[in-house]
């Protein structure tokens, strides 16, 4: 059974930097399609950064390019989100998702397997 644990979310001050993780369990990372997502109040939820199965694709979007990056620990089965210089439009749940998909994308609908999400807010 594919599971996925998010934490690390939190209030911080725009400039700052956080580290999400999220704990994946039932499957192997480097067979999978994984990513981060988000989703604040009254938007769709939209792709922050991705990575296809092993790591061969990352997809990131313009919004957070050069900002955050996307790295996974196989051996803990652990997919981590580092995010700097934080703006209050990051602001959102942020949530890990996986797919055993052959294709990388940015599309929420492609994966099926979703943690709970974990709050983020931007804010001075």
């Amino acid at each position: 059974q594919v599971q996925l644990q998010e934490s690390g979310g939190g209030l911080v001050q725009p400039g700052d930097s956080l580290k999400l993780s999220c704990a994946a369990s039932g499957f192997t990372l480097e067979d999978y399609t994984i990513g981060w997502f988000r989703e604040a109040p009254g938007k769709e939820r939209e792709g922050v950064i991705v990575i296809s199965r092993h790591g061969e694709i990352t997809y990131c979007a313009d919004a957070v390019r050069g900002r955050f990056t996307i790295s996974t620990d196989n051996a803990k089965n652990t997919i981590y989100l580092e995010m700097n210089n934080l703006k209050p439009e990051d602001s959102a749940v942020y949530y890990c998702a996986a797919d055993p998909l052959g294709i990388a994308t940015m599309n929420h609908l492609m994966y099926d397997h979703w943690g709970q999400g974990t709050q983020v807010t931007v804010s001075s």
